[in-house]
């Protein structure tokens, strides 16, 4: 009976390190980039729309 629960542990352990290392080395990385690429495309839309260019006005 130990033997199945071990078997379990050993896979479940493994998939916890895939998900691991997915989450660290593809999906954070690719979610950083789209968010501060996002804002940057944001603050730009706004530069050209409705601010106009960054700084002395007059």
């Amino acid at each position: 009976m130990s033997d199945v629960n071990n078997t379990g542990g050993v896979e479940k352990r493994t998939l916890e390190w895939k998900s691991f290392l997915f989450i660290t080395v593809i999906l954070f990385p690719i979610l950083s980039v789209a968010f501060v690429g996002g804002y940057g495309f944001i603050v730009w839309m706004l530069q050209v729309f409705f601010l106009g260019p960054p700084g002395m006005h007059g």
